[in-house]
Protein backbone atom coordinates (compact mmCIF):
# COMPACT_ATOMS: atom_id res chain seq x y z
CA UNK A 1 0.00 0.00 0.00
CA UNK A 2 1.53 3.46 -1.43
CA UNK A 3 0.98 5.95 1.49
CA UNK A 4 0.46 9.65 0.03
CA UNK A 5 -0.05 13.16 1.82
CA UNK A 6 -3.73 14.60 2.18
CA UNK A 7 -3.28 16.71 -0.54
CA UNK A 8 -2.99 13.95 -3.52
CA UNK A 9 -5.28 11.57 -4.61
CA UNK A 10 -4.19 8.36 -6.00
CA UNK A 11 -6.02 6.19 -8.42
CA UNK A 12 -4.77 2.72 -8.69
CA UNK A 13 -4.06 1.36 -12.26
CA UNK A 14 -3.79 -1.97 -12.83
CA UNK A 15 -0.72 -3.73 -11.09
CA UNK A 16 1.57 -4.58 -13.97
CA UNK A 17 1.02 -1.09 -15.98
CA UNK A 18 3.81 1.22 -15.68
CA UNK A 19 1.82 4.76 -16.69
CA UNK A 20 1.43 7.11 -14.37
CA UNK A 21 -1.08 9.89 -15.02
CA UNK A 22 0.22 13.33 -13.37
CA UNK A 23 -2.10 16.38 -12.64
CA UNK A 24 -0.19 18.86 -10.90
CA UNK A 25 -2.09 21.94 -11.68
CA UNK A 26 -5.66 21.53 -11.85
CA UNK A 27 -7.28 22.37 -8.48
CA UNK A 28 -7.69 25.66 -6.80
CA UNK A 29 -7.87 24.79 -3.60
CA UNK A 30 -6.02 26.67 -1.16
CA UNK A 31 -6.35 25.35 2.46
CA UNK A 32 -8.60 27.97 4.73
CA UNK A 33 -5.87 28.72 7.26
CA UNK A 34 -3.62 29.91 4.08
CA UNK A 35 -6.14 31.99 2.84
CA UNK A 36 -4.62 34.83 4.35
CA UNK A 37 -1.39 34.09 2.91
CA UNK A 38 -2.72 35.68 -0.12
CA UNK A 39 -3.19 39.43 -0.86
CA UNK A 40 -5.45 39.11 -3.74
CA UNK A 41 -9.30 39.83 -2.65
CA UNK A 42 -11.49 37.13 -3.47
CA UNK A 43 -12.45 38.20 -7.34
CA UNK A 44 -8.59 38.78 -8.24
CA UNK A 45 -7.76 35.39 -6.52
CA UNK A 46 -10.64 33.61 -9.14
CA UNK A 47 -9.29 35.28 -12.17
CA UNK A 48 -5.82 34.56 -11.22
CA UNK A 49 -6.70 30.64 -10.93
CA UNK A 50 -8.32 31.47 -14.13
CA UNK A 51 -5.05 31.85 -15.61
CA UNK A 52 -2.73 29.94 -13.60
CA UNK A 53 -4.88 26.60 -13.22
CA UNK A 54 -4.64 24.28 -15.37
CA UNK A 55 -8.24 23.93 -15.13
CA UNK A 56 -10.32 20.31 -15.63
CA UNK A 57 -7.12 18.41 -16.62
CA UNK A 58 -8.04 15.96 -13.82
CA UNK A 59 -11.42 15.54 -15.98
CA UNK A 60 -9.36 15.17 -19.55
CA UNK A 61 -7.26 12.19 -17.32
CA UNK A 62 -10.33 10.56 -16.11
CA UNK A 63 -11.64 10.78 -19.35
CA UNK A 64 -8.97 8.84 -20.47
CA UNK A 65 -9.11 6.29 -17.96
CA UNK A 66 -12.84 5.69 -18.67
CA UNK A 67 -12.15 4.52 -22.48
CA UNK A 68 -9.48 2.05 -21.69
CA UNK A 69 -9.47 -1.76 -20.59
CA UNK A 70 -8.75 -2.81 -17.13
CA UNK A 71 -5.06 -4.03 -18.02
CA UNK A 72 -4.59 -0.58 -19.34
CA UNK A 73 -5.75 1.50 -16.28
CA UNK A 74 -3.04 4.40 -15.84
CA UNK A 75 -2.04 5.22 -11.66
CA UNK A 76 -3.43 9.06 -11.28
CA UNK A 77 -1.42 11.05 -8.99
CA UNK A 78 -3.38 14.15 -8.93
CA UNK A 79 -2.66 17.35 -6.66
CA UNK A 80 -5.56 18.62 -4.65
CA UNK A 81 -4.05 22.03 -3.66
CA UNK A 82 -3.54 24.99 -6.02
CA UNK A 83 -0.35 25.80 -7.16
CA UNK A 84 -0.54 28.84 -5.63
CA UNK A 85 0.32 27.28 -2.16
CA UNK A 86 3.03 25.61 -3.63
CA UNK A 87 4.02 24.30 -7.21
CA UNK A 88 5.10 20.85 -7.04
CA UNK A 89 6.89 21.08 -10.61
CA UNK A 90 9.31 23.62 -9.73
CA UNK A 91 12.66 22.77 -8.09
CA UNK A 92 12.65 23.80 -4.56
CA UNK A 93 16.14 25.57 -4.69
CA UNK A 94 18.10 28.22 -6.41
CA UNK A 95 18.58 26.49 -9.91
CA UNK A 96 14.47 26.89 -10.61
CA UNK A 97 14.97 29.29 -13.66
CA UNK A 98 11.33 30.88 -12.57
CA UNK A 99 12.47 32.23 -9.10
CA UNK A 100 13.81 35.48 -10.84
CA UNK A 101 10.02 36.17 -12.36
CA UNK A 102 8.87 35.79 -8.35
CA UNK A 103 7.17 32.00 -9.88
CA UNK A 104 9.43 29.73 -8.36
CA UNK A 105 8.61 27.00 -6.08
CA UNK A 106 6.27 29.16 -3.86
CA UNK A 107 5.12 32.42 -5.64
CA UNK A 108 5.47 35.27 -5.14
CA UNK A 109 4.45 37.41 -8.12
CA UNK A 110 0.44 37.10 -10.04
CA UNK A 111 -0.41 36.75 -13.15
CA UNK A 112 -0.96 40.47 -13.07
CA UNK A 113 2.31 41.05 -12.29
CA UNK A 114 1.69 42.39 -8.60
CA UNK A 115 2.72 41.00 -5.40
CA UNK A 116 0.53 37.45 -4.80
CA UNK A 117 1.94 37.17 -1.04
CA UNK A 118 1.61 39.11 2.04
CA UNK A 119 4.35 39.99 4.00
CA UNK A 120 3.20 37.91 7.24
CA UNK A 121 2.68 35.02 4.76
CA UNK A 122 3.66 31.35 6.14
CA UNK A 123 7.61 31.21 5.26
CA UNK A 124 8.57 29.81 1.82
CA UNK A 125 10.54 26.74 3.58
CA UNK A 126 7.94 25.80 5.53
CA UNK A 127 5.57 25.91 2.64
CA UNK A 128 8.20 23.86 0.81
CA UNK A 129 8.30 21.25 4.14
CA UNK A 130 4.65 20.68 5.03
CA UNK A 131 3.47 20.60 1.08
CA UNK A 132 6.05 20.22 -1.41
CA UNK A 133 8.66 17.59 0.18
CA UNK A 134 5.31 15.21 0.99
CA UNK A 135 4.22 15.71 -2.65
CA UNK A 136 7.62 15.22 -4.13
CA UNK A 137 8.31 12.16 -2.12
CA UNK A 138 5.00 10.63 -2.80
CA UNK A 139 5.37 10.68 -6.35
CA UNK A 140 8.92 9.42 -6.15
CA UNK A 141 7.74 6.40 -4.12
CA UNK A 142 4.98 6.18 -7.07
CA UNK A 143 7.55 5.84 -9.43
CA UNK A 144 9.66 3.05 -7.63
CA UNK A 145 6.31 0.96 -7.12
CA UNK A 146 5.97 0.68 -10.68
CA UNK A 147 9.66 -0.08 -11.58
CA UNK A 148 9.23 -2.85 -9.20
CA UNK A 149 6.35 -4.23 -10.31
CA UNK A 150 7.06 -3.75 -14.28
CA UNK A 151 10.58 -2.93 -14.74
CA UNK A 152 9.64 0.25 -15.67
CA UNK A 153 7.61 3.79 -15.42
CA UNK A 154 6.63 6.14 -17.66
CA UNK A 155 5.07 9.22 -16.45
CA UNK A 156 2.45 11.57 -18.75
CA UNK A 157 2.46 14.94 -17.33
CA UNK A 158 -0.89 16.48 -18.13
CA UNK A 159 -0.74 20.37 -18.65
CA UNK A 160 -2.89 23.11 -19.96
CA UNK A 161 -2.15 26.82 -21.53
CA UNK A 162 -4.03 30.04 -21.98
CA UNK A 163 -3.55 31.23 -25.75
CA UNK A 164 -1.82 34.35 -24.65
CA UNK A 165 1.23 34.47 -22.69
CA UNK A 166 1.43 35.62 -19.38
CA UNK A 167 3.98 38.34 -18.22
CA UNK A 168 6.09 36.10 -17.19
CA UNK A 169 6.42 33.95 -20.38
CA UNK A 170 8.37 34.31 -23.71
CA UNK A 171 6.44 36.00 -26.14
CA UNK A 172 8.21 34.94 -28.84
CA UNK A 173 7.55 31.27 -27.94
CA UNK A 174 4.92 29.98 -30.47
CA UNK A 175 1.78 28.72 -29.15
CA UNK A 176 0.30 25.22 -30.56
CA UNK A 177 -2.96 23.55 -29.87
CA UNK A 178 -0.42 20.83 -28.41
CA UNK A 179 2.89 20.82 -26.29
CA UNK A 180 5.07 18.21 -25.86
CA UNK A 181 7.56 18.35 -23.41
CA UNK A 182 10.43 16.06 -24.03
CA UNK A 183 13.93 15.36 -22.39
CA UNK A 184 16.60 14.01 -24.74
CA UNK A 185 16.92 11.59 -21.25
CA UNK A 186 13.81 10.70 -20.53
CA UNK A 187 11.95 10.89 -23.54
CA UNK A 188 12.30 7.72 -26.25
CA UNK A 189 11.51 8.14 -29.74
CA UNK A 190 8.67 5.71 -29.79
CA UNK A 191 6.49 7.88 -26.93
CA UNK A 192 7.19 10.90 -28.68
CA UNK A 193 6.01 10.06 -31.93
CA UNK A 194 3.32 8.20 -30.49
CA UNK A 195 2.31 11.05 -28.35
CA UNK A 196 2.33 13.01 -31.92
CA UNK A 197 0.21 10.18 -33.44
CA UNK A 198 -2.53 10.62 -30.69
CA UNK A 199 -2.90 14.26 -30.57
CA UNK A 200 -2.36 14.62 -34.38
CA UNK A 201 -6.66 15.65 -35.23
CA UNK A 202 -6.25 18.28 -33.13
CA UNK A 203 -3.56 20.78 -34.94
CA UNK A 204 -0.45 21.92 -34.77
CA UNK A 205 1.63 19.46 -32.41
CA UNK A 206 4.78 21.39 -31.34
CA UNK A 207 8.00 20.36 -29.22
CA UNK A 208 8.91 22.44 -26.15
CA UNK A 209 7.05 25.33 -27.43
CA UNK A 210 6.09 26.92 -25.48
CA UNK A 211 7.05 25.03 -22.23
CA UNK A 212 9.99 22.07 -22.16
CA UNK A 213 10.89 19.09 -21.01
CA UNK A 214 8.94 17.15 -18.71
CA UNK A 215 8.58 15.66 -14.82
CA UNK A 216 10.59 12.79 -13.06
CA UNK A 217 11.57 12.71 -9.77
CA UNK A 218 14.28 14.79 -8.64
CA UNK A 219 15.91 11.20 -7.33
CA UNK A 220 15.80 9.62 -11.07
CA UNK A 221 16.07 12.89 -12.87
CA UNK A 222 18.61 12.07 -15.98
CA UNK A 223 20.56 9.09 -13.92
CA UNK A 224 18.03 6.29 -14.16
CA UNK A 225 16.57 5.79 -17.69
CA UNK A 226 13.70 3.04 -16.69
CA UNK A 227 12.17 6.27 -16.46
CA UNK A 228 10.24 7.79 -19.39
CA UNK A 229 8.15 11.24 -19.12
CA UNK A 230 6.28 13.24 -21.63
CA UNK A 231 4.86 16.17 -20.57
CA UNK A 232 1.34 16.78 -22.57
CA UNK A 233 0.25 20.90 -22.76
CA UNK A 234 -3.16 21.57 -24.40
CA UNK A 235 -4.00 25.14 -25.51
CA UNK A 236 -7.28 26.05 -23.59
CA UNK A 237 -9.38 26.93 -25.74
CA UNK A 238 -9.26 23.31 -27.65
CA UNK A 239 -11.52 22.28 -24.62
CA UNK A 240 -12.56 25.59 -22.37
CA UNK A 241 -15.34 28.13 -22.99
CA UNK A 242 -14.77 32.01 -22.44
CA UNK A 243 -16.07 31.34 -19.05
CA UNK A 244 -13.09 28.96 -18.47
CA UNK A 245 -15.42 26.02 -18.10
CA UNK A 246 -15.09 22.81 -19.85
CA UNK A 247 -16.76 21.91 -22.97
CA UNK A 248 -18.04 18.27 -22.29
CA UNK A 249 -17.67 16.78 -25.47
CA UNK A 250 -14.41 18.28 -26.21
CA UNK A 251 -12.80 17.70 -22.98
CA UNK A 252 -14.06 13.81 -23.81
CA UNK A 253 -12.37 14.17 -27.26
CA UNK A 254 -9.07 14.84 -25.58
CA UNK A 255 -9.16 12.10 -23.01
CA UNK A 256 -9.71 9.75 -26.40
CA UNK A 257 -6.71 11.07 -27.44
CA UNK A 258 -4.77 10.83 -24.25
CA UNK A 259 -6.46 6.94 -23.79
CA UNK A 260 -5.07 6.75 -27.51
CA UNK A 261 -1.61 6.95 -26.43
CA UNK A 262 -1.99 4.62 -23.52
CA UNK A 263 -3.23 2.15 -25.78
CA UNK A 264 0.27 2.76 -27.66
CA UNK A 265 2.37 2.41 -25.05
CA UNK A 266 0.41 -0.83 -23.85
CA UNK A 267 1.36 -1.75 -27.52
CA UNK A 268 5.08 -1.18 -27.37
Amino acid sequence: MLNTPLNVHLIEGAPQFPVVLHVPHASRTIPPELRRDFALDDTALVREHDESADTATDLIAAAARLQLSHDAQPWSFVNGLSRLVVDPERFPDESEPMNRRGRGAVYHRSCADTPLRTPSATPDDILIDTYFRPYAQAMADLVTDRIRATGRAIVLDIHSYPMQPSWFEDAGQARPAICLGVDEHHTPTWLHRAAQESFSSFGEVADNSPYAGCYVPLDRYRSDTSVSALMIEIRRDLYLDENVAPVPDRAAALGGALAELIERIAAH
